[in-house]
């Protein structure tokens, strides 16, 4: 009888000691997997606002591309005012600019004098190459941020050790579970964890890092096409060029014209980059949350 009486309170010591055990592993998996949600939150924000960012950027440099399309419209005038006047007498230079409205086929429909077409076609080529190089120069540098933020906006090391830690939690959670039962202690609330929590070892977040990756490297090409081609737009429309050198800003002209669309091309992948980056950053933010929810 006494032989029977000490196993029973080694039994029930041994029971108790183990429930004490599994009750610390389940805790164990609480104090490894909260937080991480939070974690998530400022790569979500980030996206998010670098995905503003390049599409300002896209938005600038689409505006500098359409101008400089125009822009060559109005220089293609110009020509053919310079062009025209070349070609007539001086002394019977047509004050009406009957000749001058052919040439522009519609485009003006009335000027004083030829001086006077010329003079406001040059100012608004001008105008319009400034305008241009402007905006190219934004498109440059929302570009240079762009780069900067998606190349810092990564799963950091300590976010991926966390993570680590959890998944490894729960490996070990779910080894206990079956002896846990046999020892009738009830594990309705452990399975839960491991099964919304146990889908961290199946989750990819390379996903995160391409995506930033990607928008890194579309934003520096954005960058760089933007500087190159705001100093090409800068020098194309520089009064020495424009009055000594045709040949030579013309091609500066349709140099800057190309790039400003290469770099609205840029930006605009950079976006795309940043917005699927914010989708992932969601569905990996709601693992988190199911997570968390059922170790609170």
């Amino acid at each position: 009888m006494r032989k029977y009486f000490v196993f029973v309170i080694l039994s029930l010591f041994v029971s108790n000691s183990y429930a004490i055990d599994f009750s610390g592993v389940v805790n164990d998996v609480k104090i490894k997997c909260l937080g991480i949600s939070d974690e998530l939150v400022d790569l979500k924000k980030m996206a998010g606002i670098n995905t503003v960012i390049t599409g300002v950027g896209t938005a600038t440099a689409t505006g500098a591309t359409v101008v400089g399309i125009v822009k060559t419209s109005v220089d293609k005038d110009l020509r053919s005012i310079l062009e025209s006047v070349d070609n007539i007498d001086n002394s019977t230079v047509n004050p009406s600019g009957v000749e001058i409205l052919d040439v522009y086929d519609g485009y003006i429909t009335q000027y004083d004098n030829i001086e006077t077409a010329q003079t406001e076609l040059y100012d608004k080529s001008k105008t319009l190459g400034n305008w241009r190089t402007g905006l190219l120069g934004v498109g440059a540098a929302t570009n240079v941020a762009g780069a900067v933020v998606a190349a810092n906006n990564k799963v950091s090391e300590d976010l991926q050790t966390h993570i680590n830690d959890c998944v490894q939690s729960v490996t070990v959670l779910q080894d206990a579970v079956g002896q846990a039962r046999i020892d009738g202690i009830d594990v309705s609330g452990a399975n839960k964890i491991i099964s919304e929590c146990g889908k961290w070892k199946n989750t990819d977040l390379s996903i995160i890092n391409n995506r930033a990756k990607g928008a890194m490297i579309s934003s520096v090409v954005g960058a760089t096409t933007g500087v190159v081609g705001t100093i090409t737009s800068a020098v194309s429309n520089s009064d020495k060029v424009r009055q000594e050198d045709a040949d030579k800003e013309k091609k500066l002209n349709t140099a800057s014209n190309i790039l400003a669309g290469g770099t609205a091309v840029a930006s605009g992948t950079a976006t795309v980059f940043n917005a699927t980056q914010i989708s992932a950053v969601k569905k990996i933010a709601k693992i988190a949350e199911d997570c968390e929810g059922v170790l609170r």
